[in-house]
């Protein structure tokens, strides 16, 4: 079974008279990309936090945010507003420097900041707190992979339809073999009419129109590209997501199309090599968002 790196997960728990609200959402990256905004009282946590992320979603543009809904508001997090200015100063102050526009995003960018948020007052961690927002943290991350689960199922759907779309292709590539070869011969017979007349030796001719059709035998294009289609549905109901093999696969397949392209010397072949690839095309742009 595949999984889609697309995905979100929430959890929530409670501290006392505190509420823990985890959220964590995923999308497709070649390589795991955590990014964390965390409360300041689990901010010593931070570490541990991210390998409970890491070790379970291995890939894709994660971002974490925890953060606490409290009823006592002389606990309620707060803006450094001093921390906020310097911020600002010095983006501005490299946007000057570097001939650069503003970011537009540039308030959510300082937001992200290290150090911006502050409390009024600072408490400490104990176990039993950690051990509940380790929960927390592991059920977000358990929705989020459900959540990939049911994306990766509806790929899998399409990936099967674009796969057998481009078998049925190939298979009505061999009803124009014949019509291939004909038109071949002919053009070649008409260019000797043409240049030689008439009178030409056929043993050569013949010899030579062999030599030409076999350089242009599409045989073993044909049942490399089926292999590569049954390979990528063999992949694809793996046990574990196999993102990067199957966009390998789809690149396999996109040589074995363009060489039938170039080998086809008939329009109506021409005319299917294009659908073909219409289909692969599809099928590179999901393989993109799988695990």
């Amino acid at each position: 079974m595949i999984q889609s790196m697309t995905g979100y997960g929430k959890a929530v728990a409670e501290i006392g008279e505190k509420k823990i609200i985890v959220e964590i959402k995923s999308l497709n990256s070649k390589a795991m990309d955590l990014s964390t905004r965390i409360t300041p009282l689990f901010k010593e946590k931070e570490l541990e936090i991210r390998s409970i992320v890491t070790t379970v979603l291995e890939r894709g543009k994660v971002d974490l945010c925890i953060y606490l809904d409290s009823g006592n508001t002389t606990n309620a997090q707060s803006i450094n507003k001093v921390v906020f200015k310097n911020y600002l100063q010095q983006i501005k102050e490299i946007a000057e420097s570097e001939n650069l526009d503003m970011p537009q995003d540039w308030f959510q960018t300082i937001l992200r900041m290290p150090d911006i948020y502050s409390t009024t007052q600072q408490e400490e961690i104990s176990e039993n707190d950690w051990n509940t927002l380790k929960k927390a943290i592991e059920d977000a991350v358990n929705a989020l992979v459900e959540y990939r689960k049911t994306e990766g199922a509806a790929l899998e759907v399409k990936f099967r339809e674009k796969i057998s779309n481009i078998s049925d292709l190939l298979a009505s590539v061999n009803q124009y073999e014949t019509a291939r070869v004909s038109k071949i011969k002919d053009r070649i017979k008409n260019a000797l009419v043409e240049h030689v007349g008439a009178d030409y030796d056929t043993n050569r001719f013949e010899q030579e129109l062999i030599y030409y059709i076999e350089k242009l035998d599409i045989n073993e294009e044909k049942q490399r590209l089926t292999n590569h289609l049954d390979y990528f549905i063999k992949t694809i109901e793996d046990e574990k997501g196999q993102g990067k093999k199957l966009g390998f696969i789809a690149q396999e397949m996109g040589r074995e199309i363009n060489t039938l392209g170039s080998k086809s010397n008939l329009a109506e072949l021409q005319n299917i090599v294009v659908m073909m690839k219409d289909e692969l095309e599809q099928i590179k742009e999901q393989v993109l968002n799988v695990m």
